[in-house]
């Protein structure tokens, strides 16, 4: 592979680009569209806020929705800048943060969250958002990887990351010096500091090419990996899917239950709608129920959830106005022919399924209306290329099983992490997908390559949950694979073998279940337990795997 010739850093801490890959181990990028042809210099806040109220779009309205408390609220796209120009303030002036340093992110969808998120990007920094749900054994990991000194936090997710800042806990982190709280009336807090700094900022003149978000995610291992993307990457998920597939424009109306956190959430709820000066719905916590009333209340356009949601509204559509939906996109998960057919029949409306990922940060293959499928997920996105390779990374024939690999103006470029060659092999990006593609270049999902599960639309990696529930007094040794399920796609199915002086039953079931929810983020946990007298091993010692899914697959 060629040599990669990067515009140069903006960056005061050149930790980001210094820790990229080498470039021998990059994809192989393509720009041969004018929609993603950028300037060398560029600030993605500025593309995203700051030009909407330049081209005198300031008083339409940018986020709206209700928070946890219920409290409806609109923030215009004005009123947004505002906000981020303040925040950023704080960060620079108050905190001293230079452009180049990270910073960690931890809220639901709120519109400070967002404005937060926004605000560390226009600053220069290098954005680091993470999962509610995480706990301090996990934040301390991204802390330690990602070398974070100061963190955003909202006031009702303080406790576990203020573990990492206890000298006292198990998890403290030296290298974590400042927490700072919003959605909070600490006169400390964000919103109180925001106070002092009301006159606007200058967007921090960042290269294309310089490092902005760091998405973390997991591997099979449970070690978090740090997906890094620049600035060009952020408008490069603007500028193809929803151009190309959504057909978006200013009117759409977008809601969803998913995160910010996730390039998923990011892409649909914040990043699509301020690129077309559309608006947002953010609400904090979503139920089936409640993300319909949403779609009905605030007539939206655009709705981004995965298929166990549309499968759970399609029985309760009936009772909701639905006909302001043009999109409802499905993806994080293979969806089922069946939920499309059920949506389809309850709703009238065809789903847009896709399929992305956080390397590649967004959605690079989908189909929409007229152009979907039976069976298949839908075509290459405008701008990427794929095709379905052997083991040898040679192409196979239409209707072959095989590899998935991708390549186009995104790509992956892991933090530090030697499984970046396993990712990527001679400039195609492999998800760890098996797939077929047909004469047409339709895209049909086989099955992961790899034991990730994918219940509701989370990756859960079974040796993390393993590593939990062997610290436990009762479990002798037990291994973690996904068993199908309706609902959740999957579920985490733990086999385990417990010590002598233990009973197998209900309530050490239910005991380990507990166990597992305190110690990682509580979706993980097991949600059925099998006790097995002992696991299937190979002569050398070594779980057989496959024998597990084998007897998940036949639980009842």
């Amino acid at each position: 592979m060629s040599s990669i010739a990067l515009v140069a850093s903006s960056h005061i801490d050149t930790f980001a680009r210094d820790h990229l890959p080498p470039p021998s181990q990059w994809p192989q990028f393509i720009f041969d569209r004018s929609e993603v042809t950028y300037p060398d210099y560029l600030n993605a806040t500025h593309e995203l806020l700051d030009a909407n109220v330049i081209q005198g779009k300031g008083l339409n309205p940018a986020l709206h929705g209700r928070s946890a408390l219920g409290e409806s609220f609109t923030w215009t796209y004005s009123n947004l800048l505002e906000k981020v120009d303040s925040i950023a303030h704080v960060l620079t002036k108050e905190l001293g943060l230079v452009a180049g340093n990270r910073l960690l992110l931890r809220g639901g969808n709120s519109p400070m969250m967002a404005a937060c998120f926004l605000a560390g990007i226009k600053a220069g920094l290098v954005m680091v958002p993470t999962m509610p749900l995480l706990r301090a054994n996990e934040l301390s990991k991204i802390i330690e990887k990602a070398e974070i000194n100061i963190a955003l936090c909202a006031s009702n997710l303080a406790q576990e990351l203020d573990h990492c800042l206890d000298p006292a806990h198990p998890k403290f982190n030296s290298k974590l010096k400042k927490v700072i709280h919003f959605s909070s009336s600490d006169p400390h807090g964000l919103e109180a500091l925001m106070q002092k700094h009301q006159n606007k900022f200058e967007s921090h003149p960042t290269s294309k090419d310089d490092v902005c978000l760091i998405a973390f995610t997991s591997g099979t291992t449970g070690e978090p990996k740090g997906t890094m993307h620049f600035h060009r990457d952020i408008l490069a998920m603007c500028d193809l899917f929803p151009r190309h597939i959504l057909e978006m424009n200013s009117n759409d109306i977008v809601c969803r239950p998913l995160l910010i956190k996730f390039t998923f959430g990011l892409g649909g709820l914040l990043a699509f709608p301020l690129r077309y000066g559309a608006s947002s719905i953010l609400i904090e916590k979503h139920t089936p129920t409640s993300l319909l009333e949403t779609i009905s209340t605030y007539r939206a356009t655009q709705c981004y959830t995965a298929p166990t949601f549309y499968r759970q509204m399609a029985d309760l559509a009936d009772a909701f106005d639905l006909t302001s939906i043009r999109h409802p996109v499905s993806a994080g998960e293979a969806l089922p022919n069946a939920i499309r057919e059920l949506w389809r029949k309850k709703t009238g409306l065809e789903i847009t399924d896709g399929i992305g990922g956080t390397e590649l940060i967004h959605i690079y293959i989908a189909s929409a209306g007229r152009q979907v499928r039976q069976g298949a997920i839908g075509q290459v996105v405008p701008g990427y290329r794929a095709q379905i390779v052997d083991e040898n990374m040679q192409p196979v024939p239409p209707g072959t099983m095989g590899k998935l690999a991708v390549k186009g103006p995104t790509g992956c470029r892991y933090l530090s992490d030697p499984r970046q060659k396993d990712y990527v092999k001679n400039g195609w990006n492999l998800p760890g997908d098996t797939f077929v593609m047909d004469s047409d270049g339709y895209f049909s999902y086989v099955a992961r390559n790899d034991d990730m599960i994918i219940s509701s639309g989370y990756n859960i990696a079974g040796p993390e949950v393993e590593s939990v529930l062997l610290l436990h007094p009762a479990v002798a040794e037990c291994g973690v694979v996904g068993t199908p399920d309706e609902e959740r796609g999957q579920i985490v199915t733990a086999f385990i073998s417990l010590k002598a002086e233990f009973s197998a039953g209900p309530q050490l079931a239910e005991q380990l279940q507990e166990f597992v929810k305190q110690n990682i983020a509580p979706f993980k946990y097991p949600r059925r337990i099998e006790f097995l007298p002992e696991l299937p091993r190979t002569e050398t010692g070594k779980l057989q795997r496959f024998r597990l899914r084998e007897l998940a697959n036949n639980l009842k």
